[in-house]
């Protein structure tokens, strides 16, 4: 089921493998008949770790989604509540047991799994609602990392960018640590750390700290990475506003793709051209012809999107931005999408595209922006448009110079003579826009940061350079022709064109370095502006 995983440089087997372990003795600590109550959330990220086969061996045999109310009937000796540590969702466990205890079932035990961590909050919570001498186990399952393919890995964190970057709580950072901790003992030391930013910087303090903790119980293993990078998603905050396109940035654009059914090996169109030419050649695939039913119907759903009038012209203002053309006025496509209340979100995402590509918008033209949308969609997302300000996708220029241009040529974030169907850089995967964060990767590798020193001191954040020890003997020797391996740690979010753009500079002949991704959470635009969205609700009288 999951071969796919130890098909890359790194066997990520081993540590889906880890997690499956500890969720086994989990179970069997509650001995007899079993039903789980799932946290809705949890049930995709689970399934990338344990199919339900796994869970039926161990006495599962049944499953509820966890819901206000009464649980429906099970006869079964244990009921699991899978949860994340939330409050609201405590209430509803209590209200689940008190109902259970009125209508006098035979004896049950109750047992809880916090996801990834146990909170002391919540436990309160139960207490405070009579219920936590309930639950017999009251146990956390550390599922930090999820390896969602032989290269990418995810935290499946929603709400990593809000909690680092708008309310300073760094429990995710905290999760990133630990989830690199548990790489390391798999995978060995890593010895070198690069990072920028400053998430990044808390992250690679928290880890030399807790190295420092653990320091007597290492083990000795060759390691398999050379580098870690970590950065800050909004070292690169432009990346995630443009309209993705790669095939599978395409599909996350238009429908959202919830826990990757895999969709990469089924063909490798990079762009809405190969995707044209991949519709046009399936009549010649009959033998594949039942497995690429699905793709044939997205792409040319797609297809019908992506040809549209209105695609192109959203498509052509994103692009005027990101190489620096009008980005110092009002634009007359924004304003015509306003007027015709286009969705909320795809204005914000223009807006606030333009903000990063001018290194803030001029007062009065912020001004007239924010008042046109509050004016058009209704004064109760003034709270959205604060967020948006206070994670700095949304500002005003003041007195600042604007130092994209300088940013865009000395990374050269735009090309102009993009071959699409035979890419030689990375910025093919938004047709003409190299993504920031890869392309500081790709620096990074060949020749340094030494080279890009004073663009890297405009970017938000430190950047930094750590060295772990290796104990003696473990030093790698490399073959001559091997590539080195970097992880690339992305805290706050990546898109399916970041991840492209990584996989192209893996594939390149020359290239000399390999990369695993790993990220608090898979995002697009609309899913990363959804969760700065807030309402203001109107009063309850």
């Amino acid at each position: 089921m999951a071969a796919h995983l130890s098909a890359g440089r790194v066997n990520l087997m081993a540590l889906r493998e880890a997690g499956r372990k500890e969720l086994r003795e989990f179970l069997d600590k509650c001995a007899g008949s079993k039903a789980i109550v799932w946290d809705e959330y949890l049930t995709g990220p689970f399934g990338l770790i344990a199919q339900y086969s796994l869970l039926k061996e161990h006495e599962v045999e049944k499953m509820f989604t966890l819901k206000a109310g009464r649980l429906p009937a099970a006869d079964v000796k244990n009921i699991i509540f899978f949860v994340r540590p939330r409050l609201e969702l405590m209430d509803i466990i209590a209200e689940n047991v008190l109902s259970e205890d009125r209508i006098r079932c035979p004896q049950r035990d109750f047992h809880i799994l916090f996801v990834p961590r146990r909170s002391l909050l919540c436990e309160q919570r139960l207490k405070d609602q009579g219920v936590l001498g309930s639950f017999i186990h009251r146990e956390e399952y550390s599922l930090d990392l999820i390896p969602f393919d032989s290269d990418l890995l995810s935290m499946e964190s929603e709400s990593a960018f809000k909690e680092c970057y708008l309310e300073n709580d760094q429990t995710s950072l905290y999760h990133a640590a630990k989830g690199l901790m548990t790489l390391q003992a798999l995978y060995g030391t890593i010895p070198q750390i690069f990072g920028k930013g400053e998430c990044a910087r808390h992250v690679a303090n928290m880890m030399i700290r807790m190295k420092r903790e653990f320091s007597g119980s290492q083990n000795p293993i060759f390691p398999v990475f050379d580098t870690l990078l970590l950065l800050d998603r909004n070292v690169d905050l432009i990346s995630p506003l443009a309209t993705q396109l790669t095939y599978e940035g395409l599909i996350d654009e238009i429908y959202g793709i919830q826990n990757r059914n895999r969709l990469r090996e089924r063909h490798h169109a990079k762009t809405v051209g190969e995707i044209k030419q991949f519709v046009s050649q399936l009549p010649h695939m009959q033998a594949a012809r039942s497995s690429l039913a699905n793709h044939t119907s997205i792409a040319e759903l797609i297809k019908d999107i992506t040809t549209s009038e209105d695609f192109f012209d959203n498509l052509t203002v994103e692009q005027e931005f990101m190489s620096g053309i009008d980005t110092d006025k009002v634009n007359n496509y924004i304003e015509d999408c306003i007027a015709q209340k286009h969705p909320l979100i795809k204005i914000l995402r223009l807006v606030c595209l333009q903000s990063v590509c001018n290194s803030g918008l001029k007062p009065k033209v912020l001004d007239y922006y924010k008042r046109e949308i509050l004016q058009t969609y209704g004064y109760e997302h003034i709270l959205t448009l604060n967020n948006l300000e206070k994670a700095g996708l949304l500002k005003a220029q003041l007195g600042s110079r604007n130092n994209y241009p300088t940013i865009r040529k000395t990374l050269r974030l735009w090309m102009d003579d993009v071959n699409e169907q035979n890419p030689n850089d990375i910025s093919y995967v938004y047709s003409g826009y190299a993504p920031l964060s890869v392309r500081l990767a790709q620096l990074l590798a060949r020749p340094g940061w030494r080279s890009i020193e004073e663009v890297l001191k405009m970017l938000p954040g430190p950047h930094f350079e750590e060295r772990q020890q290796l104990p003696t003997g473990l030093q790698k020797k490399r073959q001559h022709g091997e590539n080195r391996v970097t992880l690339v740690f992305f805290l706050g979010g990546v898109t399916y064109a970041e991840i492209a753009a990584l996989r192209f500079l893996s594939q390149m002949e020359d290239g000399g370095t390999e990369y695993v991704i790993a990220t608090t959470k898979l995002i697009n635009g609309t899913s990363w502006i959804k969760s700065l969205m807030e309402k203001l609700e109107p009063p309850p009288f």
